[in-house]
C-alpha cells in the first residue's frame, strides 16, 4: 500500500474538514517550508507534521512503514548535499522533502479520493468556456491517484516471483515485467471507460 494513495476513514477533526481546505494548507504549507531559512524551523516544521498523525487517529508507524521505498532517495540526496553545499543544506533539503511526503500523505489518508477530485472540478467549472471538461480532469485524477497502489502491489507481486524463482534482481529483470503488467491494466481500465461511453 502506499501513504498517497488510500483513504483511511475516520472522525478526527482533520477528516471532517472540507477537502478545498487541506488542499490550501498543503499548498500554503509547502510556500511556508521555502520561506523558512534555517534547517531548525523545518525541522519543528516536520514535528508539526508528524504530530498530526496521532491526533487525526493514524499511527506514526504506519506512516513512516509506508515511506520504507523513500528513505534510500532522501539518503542520496542528503549525501549529494553535503559534497555541494555543507551539512545544514542537506539537513534543510531533506527535511523539506519528507516534510512535504508526509503532509501529502496525511492529506490523501484523511481525505476521500471523490472528494478531492470534486474540488478540482469546481476549481476548473469557469474554464468551461475555453473547452476545458472539469469532469473528465477530475476522473484524470481520481484514477492517477488509484493507479498508484495498483502498481506497487504489482512490483511486489513481480519481487517476489522473482525470490521464488531465485532469480537475480537485475533492474531489467524487474522493469519489463512491471511495465508489461501496468500497460496490460492501463488496457483494461480503457476498456472499462470505453464501455461506460467516455472513450472521448
Amino acid at each position: 500500500m502506499s501513504l498517497l494513495a488510500q483513504y483511511l476513514p475516520g472522525s478526527s477533526t482533520l477528516h471532517r474538514l472540507p477537502a478545498g481546505a487541506k488542499l490550501l494548507g498543503l499548498l500554503a504549507l509547502a510556500v511556508l517550508s521555502q520561506l523558512l531559512g534555517s534547517w531548525s524551523a523545518r525541522c519543528l516544521l516536520l514535528l508539526v507534521v508528524l504530530g498530526a498523525y496521532p491526533v487525526s487517529g493514524i499511527s506514526l508507524r504506519f506512516a513512516l512503514r509506508q515511506l520504507r521505498a523513500l528513505w534510500w532517495v532522501l539518503l542520496a540526496i542528503g549525501i549529494a548535499q553535503v559534497v555541494i553545499a555543507s551539512w545544514p543544506v542537506a539537513v534543510s533539503v531533506v527535511v523539506t522533502v519528507l516534510l512535504l511526503v508526509l503532509a501529502a500523505g496525511l492529506v490523501t489518508l484523511t481525505t476521500t479520493t471523490t472528494a478531492m477530485s470534486d474540488v478540482v472540478v469546481r476549481l476548473l467549472g469557469p474554464f468551461r468556456r475555453f473547452g476545458v471538461a472539469p469532469e473528465r480532469v477530475g476522473l484524470l485524477i481520481a484514477l492517477s491517484i488509484r493507479a498508484v497502489p495498483v502498481v506497487l502491489g504489482l512490483a511486489d507481486q513481480i519481487r517476489d516471483a522473482q525470490r521464488a524463482r531465485g532469480l537475480s534482481a537485475s533492474p531489467r529483470a524487474f522493469a519489463v515485467p512491471l511495465l508489461v503488467r501496468a500497460l496490460r491494466h492501463a488496457q483494461q481500465t480503457g476498456d472499462a471507460l470505453i464501455a461506460r461511453g467516455l472513450d472521448d
